[in-house]
């Protein structure tokens, strides 16, 4: 196997982990424990929750919307592996669904909960990300917001996970949202330490 044969097999094995873990946590956890994410991720439990549209199904849907807007606003660069990473999200998440979940229901330790799924969606969502990819429709909506409102990306994630989070106080109590914001701080963290580790890693 020639060396960049390699290095794109490496690539997209990345990807599919990156996203097994990502929906390995919002299934086992999130879900459960009634701990939400903002941005889409938040907002396919929202949907999963008074509709009961599965988020192997509304994950896909709104993650294309997204990419849409992306593509046609910033350009088709990242397109490719957004792609590959929402298909992977949507195949293992209904992989784990049809099983049951191998992680107690957290929801009597929220603080417990809130932790342990920052920390998977935030090495699940840093693994794509450190590969040029996104691991959800949030990415390209927060640089669309930030490209037509001149805020940071910082701001624009802030807004999107501030919405959703208010939405979701329509069927989870304050107190699980308060949780909430520790896992968007954590996750928030990690990915931006694993993204920064690829930096690192090539200087």
């Amino acid at each position: 196997m020639n060396k960049k044969l390699k290095s794109t097999a490496w690539h997209y094995i990345i990807l599919l982990a990156g996203s097994s873990i990502l929906s390995f946590g919002m299934y086992n956890i999130h879900s459960q424990s009634r701990i939400t994410e903002g941005g889409v991720l938040g907002a396919i439990l929202l949907l999963q929750h008074w509709f009961g549209i599965s988020p192997s199904v509304s994950g896909f849907i709104m993650d294309m919307s997204c990419y849409f807007l992306g593509w046609r606003f910033l350009g088709g660069g990242f397109l490719k592996s957004a792609i590959m990473a929402s298909v992977s999200f949507s195949l293992t998440y209904r992989l784990w669904e049809s099983r049951r979940p191998v992680i107690p229901d957290l929801s009597a330790c929220p603080l417990a909960a809130a932790v342990l799924g920052g920390i998977f969606v935030g090495m699940g969502v840093g693994m794509v990300v450190r590969e040029g990819g996104a691991a959800g429709g949030d990415d390209a909506l927060a640089m669309v917001i930030s490209r037509f409102s001149g805020c940071n990306i910082s701001k624009a994630y802030l807004f999107t996970d501030i919405t959703v989070l208010t939405l979701s106080l329509s069927y989870i109590p304050f107190k699980n949202i308060f949780f909430s914001f520790i896992t968007v701080t954590i996750s928030s963290f990690l990915i931006g330490r694993i993204q920064k580790s690829k930096t690192v890693a090539k200087a």
